[in-house]
């Protein structure tokens, strides 16, 4: 699988980690990703799963470990979002 595509899964599922603890006022947006590729996949289901490591009066941020179906590390993904205030 593209390297790209685990990536974008994994920003994917650390927004949604962090849009559980947002308020209707605020949105979000990927300023900073950093990704370290542990290993291949070339079949296969992957999971990922995100947390929020810390969420600042502007800054959001957060992690991701996407495994394979076998629950073998395939990438681990740390972001920083910035906060957006709605008008």
């Amino acid at each position: 699988m593209q390297g790209g595509l685990i990536v974008a899964l994994a920003d994917e599922t650390i927004a949604h980690a962090m849009m559980t603890q947002l308020s209707p006022e605020e949105g979000l947006t990927t300023i900073e990703l950093k990704s370290n590729f542990l290993a291949g996949v070339s079949d296969g289901d992957l999971v990922a799963t995100a947390t929020v490591f810390k969420k600042g009066q502007s800054l959001v941020i957060g992690d991701c470990l996407v495994t394979d179906n076998e629950g073998k590390n395939v990438c681990r993904v740390s972001a920083t979002f910035l906060l957006l205030k709605k008008r």
